[in-house]
Protein backbone atom coordinates (compact mmCIF):
# COMPACT_ATOMS: atom_id res chain seq x y z
CA UNK A 1 0.00 0.00 0.00
CA UNK A 2 1.16 3.05 -0.78
CA UNK A 3 -1.25 5.72 0.29
CA UNK A 4 -5.16 5.75 2.00
CA UNK A 5 -7.31 7.92 3.04
CA UNK A 6 -10.13 8.02 6.18
CA UNK A 7 -12.27 10.18 8.13
CA UNK A 8 -11.81 9.27 11.63
CA UNK A 9 -15.48 9.71 13.27
CA UNK A 10 -16.07 9.87 17.38
CA UNK A 11 -18.61 6.85 18.17
CA UNK A 12 -18.34 5.99 22.10
CA UNK A 13 -16.04 8.90 24.16
CA UNK A 14 -13.51 6.52 25.90
CA UNK A 15 -13.38 8.02 29.42
CA UNK A 16 -9.98 8.39 30.46
CA UNK A 17 -8.52 10.40 27.68
CA UNK A 18 -6.87 13.91 28.92
CA UNK A 19 -6.60 17.20 27.18
CA UNK A 20 -3.37 17.29 25.34
CA UNK A 21 -0.32 19.27 26.44
CA UNK A 22 0.12 22.39 23.69
CA UNK A 23 2.48 21.28 21.10
CA UNK A 24 5.28 23.66 20.01
CA UNK A 25 5.78 25.27 17.14
CA UNK A 26 7.61 23.60 14.76
CA UNK A 27 10.67 24.94 13.04
CA UNK A 28 13.33 23.03 11.56
CA UNK A 29 15.73 25.89 11.64
CA UNK A 30 15.36 26.57 15.34
CA UNK A 31 14.49 23.23 16.71
CA UNK A 32 17.07 20.44 15.86
CA UNK A 33 15.71 16.55 15.30
CA UNK A 34 16.24 14.62 18.36
CA UNK A 35 15.38 11.01 16.45
CA UNK A 36 12.55 9.24 16.85
CA UNK A 37 10.49 7.84 20.32
CA UNK A 38 11.00 4.46 21.32
CA UNK A 39 7.92 3.05 22.40
CA UNK A 40 8.96 -0.62 22.68
CA UNK A 41 11.00 -1.18 25.91
CA UNK A 42 9.89 2.14 27.71
CA UNK A 43 5.73 1.88 27.02
CA UNK A 44 6.17 -1.55 27.86
CA UNK A 45 7.44 -1.43 31.29
CA UNK A 46 5.10 1.91 31.99
CA UNK A 47 1.99 0.02 30.09
CA UNK A 48 1.42 -1.55 33.51
CA UNK A 49 1.35 1.65 35.70
CA UNK A 50 -1.30 3.20 33.09
CA UNK A 51 -3.83 0.66 32.76
CA UNK A 52 -6.02 2.79 34.09
CA UNK A 53 -4.99 6.16 33.34
CA UNK A 54 -5.28 6.17 29.42
CA UNK A 55 -8.01 4.23 27.66
CA UNK A 56 -6.62 0.62 25.51
CA UNK A 57 -10.19 0.09 24.65
CA UNK A 58 -13.52 -0.88 26.28
CA UNK A 59 -12.81 -2.76 29.83
CA UNK A 60 -15.43 -5.08 31.26
CA UNK A 61 -18.64 -3.67 32.68
CA UNK A 62 -17.36 -4.59 36.22
CA UNK A 63 -14.27 -2.56 35.85
CA UNK A 64 -15.50 1.01 35.32
CA UNK A 65 -16.14 1.94 38.60
CA UNK A 66 -12.83 2.48 39.24
CA UNK A 67 -11.95 3.93 36.00
CA UNK A 68 -11.10 7.63 36.37
CA UNK A 69 -12.93 10.68 33.64
CA UNK A 70 -10.40 12.25 31.63
CA UNK A 71 -10.95 15.82 31.03
CA UNK A 72 -11.75 16.22 27.81
CA UNK A 73 -13.64 13.39 27.68
CA UNK A 74 -15.80 14.57 30.41
CA UNK A 75 -15.90 18.28 28.91
CA UNK A 76 -17.21 16.05 25.20
CA UNK A 77 -19.59 14.23 27.35
CA UNK A 78 -20.87 17.44 28.84
CA UNK A 79 -21.38 19.19 25.66
CA UNK A 80 -22.84 16.01 24.23
CA UNK A 81 -25.41 16.20 27.12
CA UNK A 82 -26.10 20.04 26.60
CA UNK A 83 -27.31 19.50 22.92
CA UNK A 84 -29.61 16.17 24.15
CA UNK A 85 -33.24 16.14 24.70
CA UNK A 86 -34.51 16.53 28.04
CA UNK A 87 -36.01 13.12 27.29
CA UNK A 88 -32.65 11.48 26.27
CA UNK A 89 -30.84 12.74 29.73
CA UNK A 90 -34.03 11.24 31.78
CA UNK A 91 -33.48 8.35 29.90
CA UNK A 92 -29.45 8.14 31.00
CA UNK A 93 -30.20 9.16 34.10
CA UNK A 94 -32.63 6.08 34.34
CA UNK A 95 -29.55 3.49 32.95
CA UNK A 96 -27.11 4.98 35.57
CA UNK A 97 -29.48 4.11 38.32
CA UNK A 98 -30.08 0.96 37.35
CA UNK A 99 -26.30 0.27 36.62
CA UNK A 100 -25.34 1.29 40.42
CA UNK A 101 -28.23 -1.30 41.81
CA UNK A 102 -26.95 -3.90 39.66
CA UNK A 103 -23.85 -3.29 41.05
CA UNK A 104 -25.28 -2.96 44.80
CA UNK A 105 -26.80 -6.46 44.20
CA UNK A 106 -23.64 -7.61 42.51
CA UNK A 107 -25.38 -8.40 39.38
CA UNK A 108 -23.79 -8.29 36.12
CA UNK A 109 -23.64 -5.49 34.02
CA UNK A 110 -24.34 -5.50 30.24
CA UNK A 111 -23.05 -1.51 29.23
CA UNK A 112 -19.07 -1.39 28.87
CA UNK A 113 -17.33 0.98 30.57
CA UNK A 114 -17.43 3.94 28.20
CA UNK A 115 -21.63 3.16 28.25
CA UNK A 116 -21.72 3.23 31.88
CA UNK A 117 -19.77 6.67 31.94
CA UNK A 118 -21.53 8.28 29.23
CA UNK A 119 -25.07 7.23 31.01
CA UNK A 120 -23.65 8.37 34.32
CA UNK A 121 -22.25 12.01 32.97
CA UNK A 122 -25.38 12.72 30.85
CA UNK A 123 -27.12 12.47 34.33
CA UNK A 124 -24.90 14.31 35.91
CA UNK A 125 -25.62 17.18 33.43
CA UNK A 126 -29.08 16.92 34.13
CA UNK A 127 -28.80 17.06 37.78
CA UNK A 128 -26.53 20.13 37.32
CA UNK A 129 -29.10 22.05 34.86
CA UNK A 130 -31.72 21.04 37.22
CA UNK A 131 -29.91 22.73 40.52
CA UNK A 132 -28.61 26.21 38.03
CA UNK A 133 -32.57 26.36 37.55
CA UNK A 134 -34.17 25.84 40.76
CA UNK A 135 -31.61 28.05 42.59
CA UNK A 136 -32.14 30.95 39.81
CA UNK A 137 -35.96 30.77 40.15
CA UNK A 138 -35.70 30.59 44.26
CA UNK A 139 -33.09 34.17 43.65
CA UNK A 140 -35.39 35.50 41.55
CA UNK A 141 -38.60 35.14 43.74
CA UNK A 142 -36.74 36.14 46.58
CA UNK A 143 -36.18 39.73 44.79
CA UNK A 144 -39.54 40.09 44.28
CA UNK A 145 -41.67 43.15 45.91
CA UNK A 146 -44.26 42.44 48.47
CA UNK A 147 -43.66 38.61 48.53
CA UNK A 148 -41.01 37.29 50.63
CA UNK A 149 -40.43 34.10 48.40
CA UNK A 150 -38.94 30.64 49.34
CA UNK A 151 -35.67 30.55 51.33
CA UNK A 152 -32.98 29.16 49.40
CA UNK A 153 -32.17 25.54 49.56
CA UNK A 154 -29.39 24.20 50.89
CA UNK A 155 -27.77 22.10 47.96
CA UNK A 156 -24.23 20.51 47.53
CA UNK A 157 -22.17 22.21 45.04
CA UNK A 158 -22.43 21.10 41.34
CA UNK A 159 -21.22 17.72 40.31
CA UNK A 160 -17.88 18.13 38.49
CA UNK A 161 -16.97 14.00 37.48
CA UNK A 162 -13.53 14.56 35.50
CA UNK A 163 -10.79 13.50 37.69
CA UNK A 164 -12.64 11.27 39.79
CA UNK A 165 -13.96 7.28 39.69
CA UNK A 166 -17.32 6.27 38.42
CA UNK A 167 -18.50 4.36 41.66
CA UNK A 168 -17.20 7.82 43.51
CA UNK A 169 -19.36 9.93 41.23
CA UNK A 170 -22.28 7.85 41.47
CA UNK A 171 -22.37 7.92 44.92
CA UNK A 172 -22.28 12.05 44.81
CA UNK A 173 -24.90 11.96 42.45
CA UNK A 174 -27.38 10.10 44.29
CA UNK A 175 -26.42 12.31 47.33
CA UNK A 176 -27.37 15.49 44.46
CA UNK A 177 -30.36 13.69 43.06
CA UNK A 178 -31.92 13.36 46.04
CA UNK A 179 -31.50 16.98 47.55
CA UNK A 180 -32.54 18.63 44.12
CA UNK A 181 -35.95 16.20 44.81
CA UNK A 182 -36.44 17.60 48.51
CA UNK A 183 -35.98 20.97 47.34
CA UNK A 184 -37.97 20.67 44.31
CA UNK A 185 -40.83 19.62 46.79
CA UNK A 186 -40.36 22.29 49.25
CA UNK A 187 -40.51 24.57 46.16
CA UNK A 188 -43.36 22.79 45.25
CA UNK A 189 -45.38 23.34 48.01
CA UNK A 190 -44.47 27.14 48.61
CA UNK A 191 -45.74 27.14 44.75
CA UNK A 192 -48.80 25.56 45.78
CA UNK A 193 -49.18 27.69 48.82
CA UNK A 194 -49.21 31.08 46.31
CA UNK A 195 -50.85 29.78 43.47
CA UNK A 196 -54.36 28.44 45.91
CA UNK A 197 -53.96 31.73 47.88
CA UNK A 198 -54.99 33.26 45.09
CA UNK A 199 -57.99 30.66 44.11
CA UNK A 200 -59.09 30.84 47.85
CA UNK A 201 -59.21 34.45 47.28
CA UNK A 202 -61.46 34.63 44.43
CA UNK A 203 -64.02 33.23 46.42
CA UNK A 204 -64.22 35.16 49.60
CA UNK A 205 -67.05 33.81 52.42
CA UNK A 206 -67.33 30.62 50.12
CA UNK A 207 -66.67 27.44 53.23
CA UNK A 208 -66.92 25.20 50.49
CA UNK A 209 -65.01 26.27 47.96
CA UNK A 210 -62.04 26.87 49.95
CA UNK A 211 -62.45 23.70 51.49
CA UNK A 212 -62.48 22.00 47.71
CA UNK A 213 -59.26 23.90 47.03
CA UNK A 214 -57.95 22.59 50.62
CA UNK A 215 -58.55 19.22 49.78
CA UNK A 216 -56.45 19.62 46.31
CA UNK A 217 -53.45 21.29 47.42
CA UNK A 218 -51.31 18.13 48.71
CA UNK A 219 -52.62 16.50 45.39
CA UNK A 220 -50.92 18.93 43.08
CA UNK A 221 -47.97 18.73 45.08
CA UNK A 222 -47.67 14.89 44.58
CA UNK A 223 -48.84 15.08 40.81
CA UNK A 224 -46.05 17.94 40.05
CA UNK A 225 -43.31 16.40 41.96
CA UNK A 226 -44.07 12.93 40.17
CA UNK A 227 -44.28 14.41 37.08
CA UNK A 228 -40.35 15.68 37.69
CA UNK A 229 -38.52 12.05 37.74
CA UNK A 230 -36.25 10.38 35.69
CA UNK A 231 -38.63 8.28 34.53
CA UNK A 232 -42.03 10.54 34.30
CA UNK A 233 -39.55 12.66 31.75
CA UNK A 234 -38.38 9.45 30.00
CA UNK A 235 -41.98 8.58 29.34
CA UNK A 236 -42.83 12.46 28.45
CA UNK A 237 -45.78 11.71 31.18
CA UNK A 238 -46.61 15.27 32.11
CA UNK A 239 -48.72 16.22 35.11
CA UNK A 240 -51.98 15.29 33.30
CA UNK A 241 -54.73 17.54 31.70
CA UNK A 242 -57.18 19.01 33.39
CA UNK A 243 -60.64 16.77 33.26
CA UNK A 244 -62.63 17.48 29.99
CA UNK A 245 -66.59 19.34 30.96
CA UNK A 246 -69.21 17.06 29.66
CA UNK A 247 -73.10 17.76 30.25
CA UNK A 248 -73.32 14.99 32.95
CA UNK A 249 -70.93 16.84 35.01
CA UNK A 250 -72.34 20.24 34.97
CA UNK A 251 -76.32 18.99 35.91
CA UNK A 252 -76.29 21.00 39.07
CA UNK A 253 -74.32 24.08 40.46
CA UNK A 254 -72.16 21.41 43.03
CA UNK A 255 -70.98 19.48 40.39
CA UNK A 256 -69.91 22.56 38.36
CA UNK A 257 -68.28 24.00 41.35
CA UNK A 258 -66.24 20.37 42.22
CA UNK A 259 -64.96 20.51 38.35
CA UNK A 260 -63.86 24.04 38.15
CA UNK A 261 -61.88 23.31 41.51
CA UNK A 262 -60.25 19.85 39.58
CA UNK A 263 -59.64 22.30 36.13
CA UNK A 264 -57.89 24.58 38.66
CA UNK A 265 -56.30 22.53 40.77
CA UNK A 266 -54.38 21.17 37.36
CA UNK A 267 -51.98 23.91 36.94
CA UNK A 268 -48.87 23.95 37.10
CA UNK A 269 -47.71 25.68 40.41
CA UNK A 270 -45.48 27.85 38.62
CA UNK A 271 -48.37 29.34 36.35
CA UNK A 272 -48.16 32.56 35.84
CA UNK A 273 -50.63 34.42 38.15
CA UNK A 274 -52.38 36.52 35.10
CA UNK A 275 -53.42 33.60 33.52
CA UNK A 276 -54.49 32.17 36.84
CA UNK A 277 -56.75 35.14 37.62
CA UNK A 278 -58.55 34.28 33.75
CA UNK A 279 -58.64 30.73 34.40
CA UNK A 280 -60.29 31.54 38.06
CA UNK A 281 -62.71 34.48 36.40
CA UNK A 282 -63.75 31.45 33.79
CA UNK A 283 -64.76 29.09 36.91
CA UNK A 284 -66.44 31.86 38.92
CA UNK A 285 -69.13 32.67 35.76
CA UNK A 286 -69.31 28.94 35.06
CA UNK A 287 -70.47 28.86 39.35
CA UNK A 288 -72.70 31.54 38.96
CA UNK A 289 -74.72 30.50 35.47
CA UNK A 290 -74.73 26.99 36.67
CA UNK A 291 -78.28 26.97 38.06
CA UNK A 292 -79.88 28.88 35.47
CA UNK A 293 -78.10 27.78 32.13
CA UNK A 294 -75.84 24.53 32.49
CA UNK A 295 -74.95 25.11 28.85
CA UNK A 296 -73.33 28.22 29.58
CA UNK A 297 -72.00 26.80 32.60
CA UNK A 298 -70.16 24.35 30.58
CA UNK A 299 -69.03 26.80 27.76
CA UNK A 300 -67.62 28.83 30.86
CA UNK A 301 -65.50 25.63 32.33
CA UNK A 302 -64.17 24.96 28.97
CA UNK A 303 -62.82 28.14 28.35
CA UNK A 304 -61.54 27.88 32.15
CA UNK A 305 -59.64 24.40 30.81
CA UNK A 306 -58.19 26.19 28.09
CA UNK A 307 -56.71 28.82 30.32
CA UNK A 308 -54.91 26.01 32.08
CA UNK A 309 -54.08 24.69 29.17
CA UNK A 310 -51.90 27.33 28.07
CA UNK A 311 -50.65 28.21 31.89
CA UNK A 312 -49.36 24.81 32.08
CA UNK A 313 -47.63 24.76 28.65
CA UNK A 314 -46.13 28.59 29.36
CA UNK A 315 -44.89 27.67 32.57
CA UNK A 316 -43.49 23.79 31.62
CA UNK A 317 -41.63 25.77 28.60
CA UNK A 318 -39.97 28.29 30.84
CA UNK A 319 -38.84 25.61 33.04
CA UNK A 320 -37.36 23.55 30.37
CA UNK A 321 -35.77 26.79 28.45
CA UNK A 322 -34.31 27.50 32.22
CA UNK A 323 -32.59 24.39 32.08
CA UNK A 324 -30.94 23.89 28.94
CA UNK A 325 -29.74 27.55 29.28
CA UNK A 326 -27.96 26.34 32.53
CA UNK A 327 -26.82 22.79 30.81
CA UNK A 328 -25.39 25.43 28.19
CA UNK A 329 -23.90 27.54 30.15
CA UNK A 330 -22.07 25.03 32.12
CA UNK A 331 -21.02 23.63 28.67
CA UNK A 332 -19.82 26.92 27.32
CA UNK A 333 -17.59 28.45 30.50
CA UNK A 334 -15.90 25.41 31.18
CA UNK A 335 -11.92 25.52 31.06
CA UNK A 336 -9.28 23.45 29.87
CA UNK A 337 -7.21 22.66 32.41
CA UNK A 338 -3.70 24.42 33.36
CA UNK A 339 -1.01 24.25 30.99
CA UNK A 340 -3.26 23.19 28.04
CA UNK A 341 -4.59 25.34 25.21
CA UNK A 342 -6.85 27.36 26.41
CA UNK A 343 -10.77 27.57 25.18
CA UNK A 344 -12.80 30.07 23.09
CA UNK A 345 -14.48 32.15 25.34
CA UNK A 346 -18.21 33.01 23.53
CA UNK A 347 -19.10 36.19 25.31
CA UNK A 348 -22.00 36.98 23.25
CA UNK A 349 -23.62 33.82 24.25
CA UNK A 350 -23.15 33.25 27.85
CA UNK A 351 -24.30 36.63 28.53
CA UNK A 352 -28.48 36.22 27.38
CA UNK A 353 -27.90 32.73 28.98
CA UNK A 354 -26.72 34.62 32.27
CA UNK A 355 -29.36 37.46 31.62
CA UNK A 356 -32.56 34.03 31.24
CA UNK A 357 -31.31 32.69 34.42
CA UNK A 358 -30.99 35.77 36.70
CA UNK A 359 -33.97 37.87 35.33
CA UNK A 360 -35.93 35.19 33.53
CA UNK A 361 -35.50 37.21 30.44
CA UNK A 362 -36.17 34.27 27.53
CA UNK A 363 -33.65 34.44 24.58
CA UNK A 364 -34.71 35.82 21.05
CA UNK A 365 -34.74 33.77 18.35
CA UNK A 366 -31.28 35.17 17.14
CA UNK A 367 -29.68 34.74 20.13
CA UNK A 368 -30.55 30.96 21.03
CA UNK A 369 -29.15 30.67 17.25
CA UNK A 370 -25.71 32.13 18.74
CA UNK A 371 -25.83 29.76 21.25
CA UNK A 372 -26.37 26.82 19.44
CA UNK A 373 -23.85 27.76 16.65
CA UNK A 374 -20.95 28.83 19.74
CA UNK A 375 -21.87 25.32 21.65
CA UNK A 376 -21.22 23.72 18.00
CA UNK A 377 -18.26 25.20 17.70
CA UNK A 378 -16.59 23.94 20.99
CA UNK A 379 -18.04 20.86 20.40
CA UNK A 380 -16.19 20.34 17.14
CA UNK A 381 -13.02 21.87 18.84
CA UNK A 382 -13.22 19.29 21.53
CA UNK A 383 -13.76 16.51 18.93
CA UNK A 384 -10.43 17.64 16.76
CA UNK A 385 -8.63 17.64 19.85
CA UNK A 386 -9.94 14.16 21.17
CA UNK A 387 -9.39 12.19 17.39
CA UNK A 388 -5.96 13.70 17.55
CA UNK A 389 -5.09 12.34 21.24
CA UNK A 390 -6.50 9.14 20.15
CA UNK A 391 -4.70 8.87 16.66
CA UNK A 392 -1.52 9.26 18.76
CA UNK A 393 -2.63 6.72 21.35
CA UNK A 394 -3.55 4.23 18.64
CA UNK A 395 -0.19 4.37 17.25
CA UNK A 396 1.25 4.43 20.46
CA UNK A 397 -0.54 1.00 20.78
CA UNK A 398 0.80 -0.28 17.29
CA UNK A 399 4.12 0.47 18.72
CA UNK A 400 4.32 -1.54 21.92
CA UNK A 401 2.23 -4.44 20.41
CA UNK A 402 4.77 -4.75 16.90
CA UNK A 403 7.37 -2.51 18.49
CA UNK A 404 9.97 -0.49 16.36
CA UNK A 405 10.45 3.68 17.41
CA UNK A 406 7.84 6.39 16.53
CA UNK A 407 7.00 10.01 16.92
CA UNK A 408 4.77 12.60 16.40
CA UNK A 409 4.74 16.25 15.44
CA UNK A 410 2.41 19.22 14.06
CA UNK A 411 4.25 20.79 11.43
CA UNK A 412 2.92 24.12 9.65
CA UNK A 413 -0.66 23.31 8.48
CA UNK A 414 -1.23 19.96 9.56
CA UNK A 415 -2.98 18.99 12.99
CA UNK A 416 -0.71 16.22 13.69
CA UNK A 417 1.83 14.11 11.95
CA UNK A 418 2.98 10.55 13.31
CA UNK A 419 5.65 8.39 11.89
CA UNK A 420 6.05 4.98 13.43
CA UNK A 421 8.78 2.54 12.39
CA UNK A 422 7.73 -0.38 12.65
CA UNK A 423 9.91 -3.64 13.93
CA UNK A 424 12.23 -5.07 11.16
CA UNK A 425 11.60 -2.37 8.82
CA UNK A 426 14.35 0.68 10.03
CA UNK A 427 16.03 2.47 8.78
CA UNK A 428 14.92 3.00 5.22
CA UNK A 429 10.81 2.48 5.29
CA UNK A 430 8.45 3.77 7.97
CA UNK A 431 5.13 4.91 7.54
CA UNK A 432 2.90 8.24 7.95
CA UNK A 433 -0.25 9.53 8.80
CA UNK A 434 -1.35 13.12 8.90
CA UNK A 435 -4.09 14.59 10.15
CA UNK A 436 -5.66 17.45 8.34
CA UNK A 437 -9.05 18.98 8.66
CA UNK A 438 -10.54 15.95 10.18
CA UNK A 439 -9.04 13.88 7.26
CA UNK A 440 -6.59 11.26 7.91
CA UNK A 441 -3.89 10.36 5.66
CA UNK A 442 -1.59 7.03 5.55
CA UNK A 443 1.43 6.74 3.47
CA UNK A 444 3.92 4.08 2.90
CA UNK A 445 7.58 5.89 3.41
CA UNK A 446 11.07 5.47 1.95
CA UNK A 447 14.25 7.60 3.19
CA UNK A 448 15.49 9.82 0.55
CA UNK A 449 13.90 12.14 -2.41
CA UNK A 450 12.31 11.54 -5.54
CA UNK A 451 14.66 9.72 -7.83
CA UNK A 452 14.51 6.30 -9.69
CA UNK A 453 13.99 3.04 -7.44
CA UNK A 454 16.44 -0.13 -8.49
CA UNK A 455 14.35 -3.05 -9.23
CA UNK A 456 15.27 -4.73 -5.76
CA UNK A 457 14.75 -1.32 -3.92
CA UNK A 458 11.33 -1.33 -5.30
CA UNK A 459 10.36 -4.86 -4.70
CA UNK A 460 11.30 -4.02 -0.92
CA UNK A 461 8.87 -1.06 -1.64
CA UNK A 462 6.45 -3.25 -2.58
CA UNK A 463 6.57 -5.94 0.20
CA UNK A 464 6.69 -2.80 2.90
CA UNK A 465 3.43 -1.60 1.18
CA UNK A 466 1.69 -5.12 1.93
CA UNK A 467 3.07 -5.32 5.30
CA UNK A 468 1.17 -1.32 5.34
CA UNK A 469 -2.02 -3.49 4.91
CA UNK A 470 -1.92 -5.39 7.70
CA UNK A 471 -0.51 -2.80 10.41
CA UNK A 472 -3.23 -0.18 9.18
CA UNK A 473 -5.64 -3.16 9.93
CA UNK A 474 -4.27 -3.42 13.20
CA UNK A 475 -4.71 0.94 13.59
CA UNK A 476 -8.12 0.77 12.82
CA UNK A 477 -9.13 -1.83 15.50
CA UNK A 478 -6.81 -0.02 17.98
CA UNK A 479 -8.84 3.67 17.09
CA UNK A 480 -11.95 1.56 17.41
CA UNK A 481 -11.10 0.49 20.93
CA UNK A 482 -10.22 4.47 21.55
CA UNK A 483 -14.01 5.03 20.69
CA UNK A 484 -13.29 6.36 16.98
CA UNK A 485 -13.99 4.68 13.66
CA UNK A 486 -11.62 5.00 10.85
CA UNK A 487 -13.01 3.67 7.68
CA UNK A 488 -9.84 3.49 5.56
CA UNK A 489 -9.59 3.63 1.81
CA UNK A 490 -6.92 2.51 -0.03
CA UNK A 491 -6.01 4.75 -2.68
CA UNK A 492 -2.98 3.18 -3.88
CA UNK A 493 -1.15 -0.61 -3.34
CA UNK A 494 1.97 -0.32 -4.74
CA UNK A 495 5.39 1.80 -4.32
CA UNK A 496 5.94 4.16 -1.34
CA UNK A 497 6.83 7.90 -1.27
CA UNK A 498 10.35 9.43 -0.56
CA UNK A 499 10.87 11.59 2.25
CA UNK A 500 12.66 12.03 5.50
CA UNK A 501 11.66 10.59 8.48
CA UNK A 502 9.87 13.63 11.61
CA UNK A 503 10.82 16.02 8.67
CA UNK A 504 9.24 19.43 9.07
CA UNK A 505 8.78 19.10 12.83
CA UNK A 506 10.18 18.38 16.17
CA UNK A 507 9.81 15.11 18.21
CA UNK A 508 6.84 15.87 21.04
CA UNK A 509 5.16 11.71 21.23
CA UNK A 510 6.14 11.03 25.15
CA UNK A 511 6.29 7.51 25.28
CA UNK A 512 5.96 7.31 29.30
CA UNK A 513 3.44 9.95 29.10
CA UNK A 514 1.17 8.91 26.01
CA UNK A 515 0.49 13.26 25.95
CA UNK A 516 1.53 15.54 23.92
CA UNK A 517 4.95 17.38 25.19
CA UNK A 518 8.40 16.65 26.44
CA UNK A 519 11.30 13.96 24.92
CA UNK A 520 11.19 10.59 26.04
CA UNK A 521 14.53 9.14 27.51
CA UNK A 522 17.30 7.84 25.60
CA UNK A 523 17.77 4.20 25.64
CA UNK A 524 16.50 1.22 28.11
CA UNK A 525 14.90 3.59 30.99
CA UNK A 526 15.44 2.51 34.35
CA UNK A 527 12.82 1.82 37.32
CA UNK A 528 12.96 5.56 37.73
CA UNK A 529 12.60 6.69 34.72
CA UNK A 530 9.70 4.20 33.69
CA UNK A 531 7.19 5.90 36.20
CA UNK A 532 4.20 7.38 34.57
CA UNK A 533 4.94 11.46 34.56
CA UNK A 534 1.11 12.32 33.31
CA UNK A 535 -0.76 14.92 35.47
CA UNK A 536 -3.71 14.10 37.07
CA UNK A 537 -6.73 16.28 37.30
CA UNK A 538 -8.00 16.63 40.97
CA UNK A 539 -11.01 16.88 42.57
CA UNK A 540 -11.40 20.73 42.41
CA UNK A 541 -13.47 21.96 39.44
CA UNK A 542 -11.92 23.81 36.96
Amino acid sequence: MSSGVALPTLDLVAPSVAFPQPLPAADVYAVPHTGTAQLGDAASEASAQMSEAVAHGLREAGEAAVEVLGALSGALLAGRAAMLTTRVLASAAVRAAEEQRCLERQEELSAAAAEQWQAAAYAVARANARRTALLARCARDAGAPGDGGPSRPDLPPPLDPVGRPLGEVRAELARLEEALRQAEERRTAWEVARLTAVLDGAAEGDDAWRRLVVDRREAMVRRHTASRTAEAERDEAGPGEPPRPTADATADPEAVRALGADILAALDPAAASATVELAVGAVGRAVGRAALDPARARRHLVEARKFVQDANRTARRRRADEEWAAAQLDFLTRRAPEDTEALDEAPDAVGPLRRLLAEGVPLSPGERRTVELRVSERMAHLEALYVQAQCAHALSELAERFGGPADASRPEGQDLRLDWTPDGWGPDHWLRATLVGGTLRFATMYRGGPGERGPRERALDDARCAEAQERLAEFTAVARELGLTVDLRIEQTEGARPGLPGEDGAVVLDPVRRTFGGQPPRGKPDREQSVPRYRTVGDEPR
